[in-house]
């Protein structure tokens, strides 16, 4: 009886034996949870990770975008069949704003990308950026001239064949450089203009991208393709943004340049006076729709389709082309780049220092075939 009784016991510690042990760990958990919703001043934030990952690729087995292949992230099977590689007749300059920011002694330290075996700080990740973007162009649109409008206090060097760099004085600090990009373009235009009657250069028409754009087929075609347009833009299906500031084509001719150089100054006009207190990368983008969108006949389901149009805005004759095709932005998040549609003319990316938006350029890289394209070492 009394062995009965020391077994009975014994089962009824062991079985509460689980729940003293875990009423501790309960309790440290929540004290936890605790310390991370209402922690003091010491909490640190989780330190983004910087290194570009090569694993598993996505996208193998789409048939309706460029392959990846292990770490190559293309298959050449499918190359030659869909670029189209005819370059336009017309002469075409491809000018974007580009400037670089010195850190300070009261600023952060330098944050490190690494890409590969390659790390870059801000000043040579962006510089290798930049000319990555050359080399595209000069793959692609061999005969194009880039030109870089730039602070001249920033002092900016480049040794390239057919690249010409033009200081623009202006603001070019961080929450001010999409407003100053306009003022740039409009000042570029006033030059270009004065110098047509002179006949100083052959007629060039112009093409104003973001420093960060993949030009993957020939851009200047439009200007042929399309030629009753003074100045085209690319838009999206985006209700509140449906227009992209980094794609932005004027036409060569005197008229054209005008045009443009006007529409250009109505956006200014628009931005300054209603979206300066608009996020700074957002500004130029808000203004863009708003001049498109006060022509009371416009019809805004068109952003919809994925098809250019041409619109009268103001006077000027605007062609619209579909971000798809001529702007194309990556998704962004890990594993969601699944390859390149395979009618894109031309990609942005959009934090291209971001080590996931690095796998995408890696990714286009492959276009441009000779090895010295690859980004440069600076180590």
């Amino acid at each position: 009886m009394v062995g009965k009784r020391i077994c009975v016991g014994w089962n009824r510690l062991l079985l509460c034996l689980p729940i003293v042990i875990f009423i501790p760990h309960l309790l440290s958990v929540r004290e936890l949870n605790q310390e991370t919703n209402f922690g003091g001043e010491n909490k640190e934030k989780p330190k983004k990770f910087d290194h570009l990952v090569l694993g598993p690729t996505a996208g193998e087995g789409l048939h309706d975008r460029l392959q990846c292949q292990g770490t190559k992230a293309l298959s050449k099977m499918n190359f030659g069949t869909f670029l189209n590689k005819s370059h336009s007749t017309d002469h075409v300059a491809v000018v974007t704003v580009f400037t670089t920011y010195k850190s300070t002694a009261e600023s952060r330290p330098i944050d490190l990308v690494t890409v590969g075996n390659i790390s870059y700080d801000k000043v040579d990740r962006s510089m290798a950026v930049l000319n990555v973007f050359i080399n595209f162009i000069q793959v692609n649109m061999p005969q194009s001239n880039v030109i870089i409008l730039t602070d001249p206090a920033s002092e900016l060097q480049l040794h390239r064949d057919m690249v010409t760099v033009q200081p623009i004085q202006g603001e070019y600090s961080r929450d001010k450089l999409m407003l100053q990009r306009i003022r740039s373009y409009i000042a570029f235009l006033e030059t270009r203009l004065e110098k047509l009657p002179q006949k100083q250069e052959p007629l060039t028409h112009f093409i104003f991208t973001d420093s960060d754009i993949a030009v993957i087929d020939d851009l200047g075609r439009i200007f042929t393709d399309y030629p009753n347009f003074d100045l085209a833009l690319t838009f999206r299906n985006n209700k509140e943004q449906p227009l992209n500031s980094g794609f932005i084509a004027v036409r060569g001719t005197a008229e054209g340049i005008k045009r443009g150089k006007a529409f250009l100054q109505e956006v200014l006009e628009v931005y300054s006076s209603k979206f300066m207190k608009a996020s700074q990368m957002l500004g130029d983008q808000l203004a863009l729709a708003w001049v498109v969108r006060s022509n009371p006949n416009f019809n805004v389901r068109r952003f919809s389709k994925r098809e250019p149009f041409l619109d009268n805005t103001g006077g000027v004759s605007v062609l619209f082309l579909p971000c798809s095709i001529y702007n194309w932005t990556p998704p962004e998040g890990a594993g969601q780049f699944h390859g390149m549609p395979l009618d894109v003319k031309g990609g942005s990316f959009q934090g291209i220092k971001k080590a996931a938006d690095a796998r995408v350029l890696e990714f286009l890289l492959i276009l441009i075939e000779p090895p010295e394209y690859a980004l440069p070492n600076f180590e």
